[in-house]
Order: structure tokens, then sequence, then C-alpha cells
């Protein structure tokens, strides 16, 4: 590693700043217009387009120091987000940021983009020590990212180390836009199916009369652990990604379980949130879990179904003195059409392939972003070299 030099990001970067607030605040976002970055838009690897303000030309105009190029790495600066950083995507340009999130541009002919942002990405820990504890919030400031060193091996090999993980990333990013149509190929299928051609004949019921639930309740503090001794436990939103729930506490004292490929369902603050069971697990309070009374292989059917009641279900966020709740009458006084069971089989039947595929892809992307986690630091520390 004699040839990796040391610099600080200042040093290797054109800009390092955060952006600011429109004139008139949240009154100024727009339906449409110039995209405004914010803090919630940045995640670790992935951009999220959930929650993307807009502002018009003339707010856009007076933020010109703070628009975004292309390549410019974002990093989020506050709160308990902050170190979550990601390349900015070129379809949401041109854009700006506002005051919790910074640009960082590396200058192209010194360093690789790439490299710089899967660098940030295996300091994460450092930059989260170095974080100032003020009165109410962490943050990063300009000169803690302007004085942080990199290490930088000869440009080839950085654009090298930087194909082997952004190629990963690539494949990750591809399943996610794979099954973000899948999913919606299979809900417009029941919204045709059981809303749009829904048949006069079909009997109204409630939510008993397709499916069996239970509700969480959560095991005893002490038997809560990390290091993977007992059995999953889920709480509720926290722990959902996409489809499915991520392993974060175990417990030794389960009271009530969900069975692989169960609909879970949040309860708690926020109540609707939705995933899927993908072994068995314990739910605590904050969940309940639903299959398919009849056959409880129609995971498919139970998962989109409840997934069209999210609108009735998420009006109980309103209700309670504190956080919203529902409970298991409020479940049970849940009203539905309660489809024939030829047309159950049939959307069950077509279905069921294409969430498969969704589910394959989930436990395809776990296994990528698990490699990717594990070279990152071997790569980025010269333990793993990369041939040019």
């Amino acid at each position: 590693m004699n040839e990796w030099k040391e610099y600080k990001l200042g040093n290797i970067c054109s800009k390092i700043g955060s952006g600011a607030t429109p004139t008139g605040g949240e009154n100024s976002y727009k339906s449409k217009g110039i995209a405004f970055i914010r803090s919630q838009n940045v995640y670790d690897f992935k951009f999220s387009y959930e929650g993307l303000a807009f502002i018009d030309d003339k707010q856009a105009k007076k933020l010109n120091n703070v628009e975004i190029s292309k390549n410019d790495i974002l990093i989020n600066i506050t709160g308990e987000s902050v170190t979550r950083c990601c390349i900015v995507p070129k379809d949401i340009l041109p854009a700006r940021v506002n005051q919790h999130v910074s640009i960082i541009r590396p200058i192209q002919e010194k360093v690789d983009y790439n490299y710089v942002f899967y660098f940030l990405q295996f300091i994460k820990a450092e930059l989260n020590s170095i974080a100032e504890i003020g009165c109410t919030r962490r943050a990063l400031t300009k000169e803690m990212l302007e004085n942080q060193k990199i290490f930088l091996p000869p440009l080839p090999e950085q654009r090298a180390i930087a194909a082997v993980l952004s190629s990963l990333d690539d494949k990750i990013d591809l399943l996610h836009r794979q099954n973000k149509t899948l999913e919606a190929m299979a809900e417009t299928l029941f919204r045709q199916w059981f809303v749009e051609e829904e048949d006069e004949g079909w009997e109204k019921g409630k939510i008993p009369d397709e499916f069996d639930y239970i509700m969480g309740v959560s095991p005893p503090g002490e038997s809560y652990n990390e290091i993977g001794v007992g059995i999953p436990m889920y709480q509720g939103n926290a722990d959902f990604e996409y489809r499915f729930p991520r392993r974060r506490i175990f417990t030794t004292d389960p009271k009530r379980f969900a069975q692989k490929y169960d609909t879970l369902i949040s309860v708690r603050a926020p109540v609707g949130a939705q995933n899927m069971a993908d072994e068995e697990c314990c739910i605590g309070r904050g969940l309940a879990a639903f299959r398919f009374k009849r056959n409880r292989d129609y995971y498919s059917y139970t998962y989109f179904k409840m997934k069209s009641l999210m609108n009735e279900i998420e009006q109980f966020n309103q209700t309670g003195t504190v956080f919203g709740s529902i409970s298991k009458t409020d479940f049970e006084e849940l009203s539905i059409i309660v489809p024939s069971s030829e047309m159950v089989d049939a959307y069950q039947k077509v279905v069921k392939p294409v969430d498969d595929k969704i589910i394959s892809n989930c436990l395809q992307i776990r296994t990528l972003e698990k490699l990717r986690d594990t070279l990152l630091p071997k790569l980025m520390s010269g333990e793993v070299r990369v041939k040019i």
C-alpha cells in the first residue's frame, strides 16, 4: 500500500457545504418543479423519492449556491440520520438541498467520486463518533468534513475498487426496481378483479370471515438480546424494510408467534405499516399477524387483500390519546367484501408466481448486500486488492 496517500477530504473536493431553507419554508413547496432534497430522501446506498419536495424556479434561483451537480455525494449532517449518504440520482436534476444535507463534490481529476462515496460508508462509525453532541441533536460541521482524512490509491485502482462495489449496488437497484414493477402488477390485478369488477353477489363480511389473525404480545425485556439467542422478535414498524423485517432483536421467552409468510401489520403508531414474515418469529404488541383462513398457503392473496384495506386501517392513526392504535376488536369490526372461493383461487394461482419472484429477489438482495458490506472494508483498507 505504499502508493496509497493520505489527504483531507477538503483537499480533493471543489465543494463541501450544506443547503438552505427556501423563503417561506414548507409553504414554498410545490407539487412539481425543481426537486428540493431533504434528509428524509438520503439513505445509505440509495436515494428515496418518497416525500420528495419541489420548489418553483423563483425559489430555486435564490438557492443557486446549493444547486446539485451530476455525481455529487449527499450526506445527512444533523439528527438521527446523520452520516447517511448516497450519490445523487441523475433523473432528479436540477435539484437543491436543504440545510440538513451537505453536498460533497469530488474533483474528478484527483479522485473517483464513487470511491469517495464508498470511503464515506467505510468510515461511518468514525463520522458518527465525531458528530457534535449539541443541545438537541448530533451534527457534522463543514470543518469536520473538510478535515476528515481519506486514503487514496492511484486513480485507476480507485476506479477498479469502486467498480466492484458499484456492480453489486447496480444489481441490488435492478432487483428493487423489478420488485416495484411486480408488486404494482399484483396490486393492479387485485384492484381490477376485486374492486372494479366486484360481483354484486359477493357477501359482505368482516375480517374474521376470511382471515385468522393474532395480536402480538411483548416478551419480558430481560429476554431480549442482539446476539442471536432464541427467536427473532419484531416489535413494529421500526423493524420493517421492503417486504420482510430486518433481524434486530431476539428473545428467549416468546409469547406470540407469526408463521412464515404471514402478513404483518403495525398496530401502533404508525398504524398500517405492512410486511411479511420470512420465518417463524415472535411478534410484540406493536404487530398483528394475518393468514388466510381456508388455506394458509394463500399468502399472496392475504398480503394484497390487507394492502387494499390500508385506507381503512390507517384511519386508526387518529385514535388514542397520544399514539394511534388499532385493537383486535377494531379488526373484527372492519367491513370487507368476501369474494367467491373461485375468484380467490384464480387470483392466488395467477399472482403467486409473481409474488414468489418478489420474495426470491428480496432474498437475493440480502445476499448481495451482505457480500457488499463484507467486501467494502476489505477493499477500502487495502486488505483485499483489485487487479487493474
